[in-house]
């Protein structure tokens, strides 16, 4: 059987899950609104980047814990990184662009 502890999977696990739940953020709150528009509107409402960021961190938050308590420490030091490069990135876009 295959290892599944390992760091890949925890960065894809980590960076897949927060995209779902961006762009179920997306269709919940903002169907209206084309995917081009909706990138306009985050970029001229700041507060918005945080309150979308903060769902997919929680998730991510949550998938870690999931891999610790399961001693899938490779797998959630993965998840970890993908969280911090996520974090990082919502930073830039809310305070650069």
């Amino acid at each position: 059987m295959r290892n599944k502890d390992n760091y890949i999977l925890g960065l894809t696990i980590g960076a897949v899950l927060p995209l779902l739940s961006f762009f179920g953020y997306y269709y919940w709150k903002f169907s209206l609104f084309t995917f081009g528009e909706f990138i306009e509107l985050l970029s001229q409402n700041k507060s918005l980047v945080t309150a979308l960021s903060i769902p997919c961190l929680l998730l991510n938050i949550v998938l870690f814990t999931i891999f610790i308590n399961g001693r899938k420490d490779k797998t959630a030091k993965g998840i970890f990184i993908a969280s911090i490069i996520y974090a990082l990135s919502a930073l830039i876009f809310k305070f650069l662009f």
